[in-house]
């Protein structure tokens, strides 16, 4: 069948099922020469491979985008990371966003909450909110939440070993406020296994932080069917120092992991794999950038189809989140850095993102303030509603730059798989400082182009000038932590404290057999035990995991 004759079948099978149901933005899309934008380009005459390695959006390989319209449909969703101090100032920030155009939250948590720690621990002395929000109790939760309908707006929660308690907080919160847990939308991060070669917010070993991970999936399949079960993050792994390939390769085998760690434990693959997502980072190189997001949607449906047998349309698409590169923003001349969000942000589009984050100018030094918040999502709405980006599919496909690059980050990502498999897998090659050392290398080789000047950036080893010091800075002040440290002794005082003992008692019980722990973990938040207290009891059965030292 010739290329046009797929085409016509797409637009009058696959395309036709989502516009009967959701129409595009616009009857027609045009420039603003009145020149029509087709809905996809495609070659003019035959190109015999094509249907193999690009092939239509919404259907396999998925190379250019996972939905018939994307963006013609309807935008990405534009979902800005927040959180800070405390629940409280958390909430009035999303409510701000959410009026200013936002369409998705994205929750921010302190390190001691990243932890599993509670805001009146000694191990939570100084960092209470200082990198997000603290969260103690479900009392807490319900304040982040309040006015906020869960059941109208989706939430992703950057959480990871103590992923199982925040979802339990969020479901509790939901029906508290009259909505069931099959109605709730969002994400939790739950990937543990890039917290233990990047990141470092890990709590338990790898085999029981799994066997976490793999309860929320059955879970959530039978009680959360809306909710995203992981989403498995190449951010971090970029944000610590990793070429592009390397992002792409590191995230991909650990979602190799996470599929075979469930169906292990006797799911099938087509029950929890269409709930998985990722998140990626968008750097400086737009069309390195472009070809990396391709390339890993055309890996990863190969994967789940080849080796795993997925079978379900949904289990073999790459859904991903993106966030500009925290990594490339700079304290010299802040300004800047909304020129390169700028681009990652383009770059992220172009390569068919699901959601967005774009970081803010001043962060290389402090929170955001609202003002740099509002330029970050303006950003966002201005390539969708002025440039033209968001018009026509996969518009850089057919370049003979963006399609090699994306053949060849496809061929080093898959070599870089095969490795880690000759190991034994992405765990074990964690355990032996594979990826850790292979990251460590490539963060290396940059610094020297920086310092040599093969890699400029602009303002700090190039094109600089004098600065005055920065002001109007957002600081956590130290009240925050006196408030939080006030907030969970009042919880704790006045709750039911045998109910909180028999919810503890169960958990750790439950920890000790083979039972799905989540049940346990929700009664203990709906008895108001803390996080603390809940990874406690963990930690206590589990032990906690000691990091590879890789040099």
């Amino acid at each position: 069948m010739s290329i046009r004759d797929q085409k016509g079948r797409w637009e009058s099978t696959t395309v036709k099922k989502v516009t009967d149901r959701n129409p595009e933005r616009k009857a027609k899309f045009e420039t603003t020469s009145d020149l029509e934008l087709e809905r996809v380009f495609t070659p003019e005459g035959d190109a015999p491979a094509y249907m193999e390695t690009l092939g239509l959006p919404g259907e396999y390989p998925y190379t250019r985008g996972v939905q018939p319209t994307m963006y013609r449909g309807r935008f990405w969703t534009m979902r800005q990371y927040a959180g800070f101090g405390t629940a409280k100032e958390s909430n009035e920030r999303y409510r701000y966003l959410l009026g200013a155009g936002q369409t998705g939250l994205s929750v921010a948590f302190d390190l001691p909450t990243q932890m599993g720690y509670d805001s009146d621990g000694p191990m939570a002395d100084g960092e209470v909110g200082k990198v997000g929000v603290a969260i103690d109790t479900l009392a807490d939760m319900e304040i982040l939440f309040d006015q906020i309908p869960l059941d109208k707006v989706s939430t992703s929660m950057t959480i990871n070993a103590s992923a199982a308690v925040l979802l339990a907080m969020y479901i509790a919160v939901a029906e508290k406020q009259g909505v069931s847990s099959d109605k709730v939308m969002g994400t939790i991060q739950n990937d543990i296994l890039k917290e233990y070669m990047a990141r470092g917010t890990y709590i338990y070993p790898p085999q029981e932080s799994m066997r976490i991970i793999t309860d929320i999936f059955a879970y959530c399949k039978d009680h959360v069917p809306k909710w995203n079960t992981i989403s498995i993050s190449g951010y971090h792994i970029r944000e610590a120092g990793s070429s592009a390939v390397q992002e792409v390769a590191f995230t991909l085998a650990d979602g190799i992991a996470y599929v075979e760690a469930a169906i292990k434990a006797g799911l099938d693959v087509d029950e929890f794999a269409p709930r998985l997502a990722f998140f990626f980072n968008a750097h400086n190189n737009l069309f390195e950038e472009v070809a990396k997001f391709r390339a890993a949607r055309r890996i990863w449906a190969k994967v789940m189809k080849e080796r795993f047998g997925a079978k379900n349309p949904k289990s073999q698409m790459l859904r991903f989140h993106t966030q500009t590169a925290g990594c490339t923003l700079t304290a010299q001349q802040p300004d800047n850095n909304i020129m390169r969000v700028t681009i990652q942000a383009l770059a992220a589009v172009l390569g068919g993102t699901q959601s967005l984050h774009t970081n803010s100018r001043d962060e290389a030094l402090a929170l955001p303030t609202e003002d740099s918040v509002r330029i970050a999502l303006r950003t966002q709405q201005v390539i969708a509603h002025e440039s033209g980006a968001a018009d026509s599919i996969d518009p850089l496909a057919g370049s003979y730059m963006v399609e090699s690059l994306t053949d060849q980050i496809e061929a080093k990502a898959l070599e870089y798989i095969q490795k880690i498999d000759d190991l034994g897998g992405a765990t074990e090659a964690i355990s032996r400082g594979f990826q850790q050392k292979e990251i460590q290398d490539s963060a290396f080789a940059y610094q020297k182009a920086i310092e040599s000047e093969d890699q400029v950036i602009v303002g700090v080893n190039k094109f600089t000038v004098e600065e005055e010091p920065p002001k109007d800075l957002l600081k956590i002040k130290p009240e925050v932590e006196i408030a939080q440290k006030k907030a969970i002794a009042e919880v704790k005082g006045n709750r039911d404290q045998a109910a909180v003992q028999e919810k503890l008692a169960a958990l750790k019980q439950a920890s000790q057999g083979t039972d799905n722990l989540m049940p346990y973990i929700l009664d203990a938040v709906k008895a108001y035990a803390s996080l603390g207290e809940i990874c406690d009891v963990m930690r206590d059965v589990f032990g906690e995991h000691q990091e590879t030292v890789v040099l």
